[in-house]
């Protein structure tokens, strides 16, 4: 849907109070976020749906600072209403929560490449919706004052694909994915082995402008030393012995597209000058040919190593680093995100069933336990590993612990403690409730009790562990002598 043109955005508005538009179909929401934000001083501005929203910004100057919208709604719904309002110079830079049910990662992707400044999964709290609009707010505020200049104006967009997962850190990886997919800046991702990495490429590809072209992969570390020029820049005939025609390189069949170089910290120096050059002049030359030819993608690279050790040591040049350095990108591993382990082994367990007998549908409490309390040396892809085997060899409806000797054994022989070990004869919610317990105590007495200092440890947000203290009964939480 398209809206009429609207007046430019006065470069500051006089008044002093700050006001904020609610969106959604649901009645009941959209006056108790009313009620809310005028608790704390807010004028608030309701709409029924996309259409009503966009009418009420058609007919006044005085725009919100900031827009809270549901995605699903009768007539206009939320993502039309970002395309709309992502069209016109004057609403374009008002910052949208997207207000939702479902925070999968596709549609976090498509709502924050429509303009979205950041999601909010129900049910939330007061105070996580409240910290979010009053951020918003302030990007609102550097937006007008600043005007017509486009430093710091971006707004967080959010993003991933087939990456699975709602823990904050990967939310905020969705949104930085989200914000570099759609330029053409060189991408360094980041990551132990197994985190997703090669995912992480995929998604910024789909959702860049280059999406029509191709992914050209290429992992350094599997292709012998010998073979890789030839690989990467191609060869001419007769360039070396059994070179018999002509063949363009995997930097040409990127032509258009994207180029991902995974294990890039493989790459032998004497390429390391050669894929510089490329970057730099944007041309190469074959192996065995003597004219340049024009190259035209995007270079997205992934290592699993510290490549300014590597740099230090003398193995990674320094000026291809900084090359490569433009947008970092870490991918945590999945012991930092223990929330998104049952999801993700549901989703293993759906790809994985029809190899089995097709009995296993799903976990038992102690499998499931056990799953949780893992460390995953070898991340998603261990994780994915440890399903596909219980998938082949489970005999009934549950895939139980018998089929997960893997971390039956790492319990007895790993130093695992027994309190973790009591974890696995526990229900599932104590367990997982005991669990959070452990991991709060021990990020505060890590953080020296600092409460803010702790969320960041637990990849959370400082509402956030406030509720969760109040949940376990921790409110009056002070710093013991050692975590249990």
């Amino acid at each position: 849907m398209k809206i009429p043109a609207i007046a430019k955005m006065p470069a500051m508005s006089p008044r002093h109070y700050t006001t904020v538009m609610v969106v959604d179909d649901e009645r009941h929401l959209r006056e108790s976020l009313a009620e809310l934000f005028s608790s704390v001083g807010y004028q608030v501005v309701e709409a029924v749906d996309g259409m009503e929203a966009l009418e009420r910004l058609r007919s006044t100057a005085d725009y919100p600072d900031v827009i809270l919208m549901d995605l699903k709604m009768p007539r206009t719904n939320g993502m039309d209403t970002l395309k709309a309002l992502a069209a016109h110079e004057a609403t374009a830079r008002i910052p949208v929560v997207i207000i939702t049910a479902f925070g999968n990662s596709e549609q976090t992707i498509t709502a924050m490449k429509a303009g979205a400044y950041d999601y909010i999964v129900k049910p939330f709290g007061a105070d996580e919706i409240i910290d979010m609009v009053r951020r918003a707010v302030e990007l609102r505020k550097r937006s007008v004052e600043a005007e017509h200049s486009q430093t710091g104006l971006q707004p967080e967009r959010i993003q991933a694909a087939d990456l699975i997962g709602h823990h904050p850190k990967m939310r905020e990886l969705y949104k930085l994915i989200g914000k570099v997919a759609p330029t053409d800046a060189t991408v360094l991702i980041m990551g132990e082995s197994g985190t997703g990495k090669e995912l992480v490429a995929q998604a910024l590809h789909r959702h860049s402008l280059r999406a029509t072209g191709p992914l050209v992969s290429v992992n350094c570390a599997a292709i012998p030393e010998g073979l890789l020029e030839s690989e990467l820049f191609g060869h001419e005939r007769g360039a070396f012995t059994g070179s018999i025609r002509t063949r363009p390189g995997r930097l040409e069949s990127a032509e258009g597209g994207t180029l991902f170089l995974d294990e890039i910290g493989e790459l032998p120096v004497s390429l390391q000058s050669k894929l510089l050059r490329v970057l730099q002049e944007r041309t190469l030359e074959r192996l065995g040919g003597q004219g340049s030819r024009h190259v035209d993608f995007r270079l997205i690279a992934a290592t699993n190593q510290p490549l300014r050790q590597r740099v230090a040591e003398g193995r990674f040049r320094e000026d291809l680093y900084y090359r490569l350095h433009v947008v970092a990108i870490e991918v945590p591993p999945l012991r930092a995100r223990r929330s998104d382990i049952p999801e993700l082994a549901e989703h293993f367990l759906e790809r994985h069933r029809p190899l089995g007998s097709g009995k296993a549908m799903a976990f038992s409490e102690q499998a499931l336990h056990a799953l949780l309390l893992h460390d995953y040396p070898g991340n998603v892809r261990e994780l994915e590993h440890l399903i596909q085997r219980a998938v082949v060899v489970a005999q009934g409806p549950l895939i139980t612990l018998d089929d997960l000797p893997a971390l039956t054994g790492q319990d007895e022989h790993a130093g695992v403690g027994p309190r973790l070990r009591e974890l696995l004869e526990l229900p599932l919610d104590e367990a997982v409730q005991a669990l959070e317990r452990m991991l709060v105590k021990r990020a505060l007495a890590q953080a020296e009790g600092n409460k803010a200092e702790a969320a960041r440890l637990l990849g959370i947000h400082r509402t956030a562990l406030y509720t969760k203290l109040k949940q376990l009964g921790m409110e009056e939480a002070y710093l013991p002598s050692s975590p249990e």
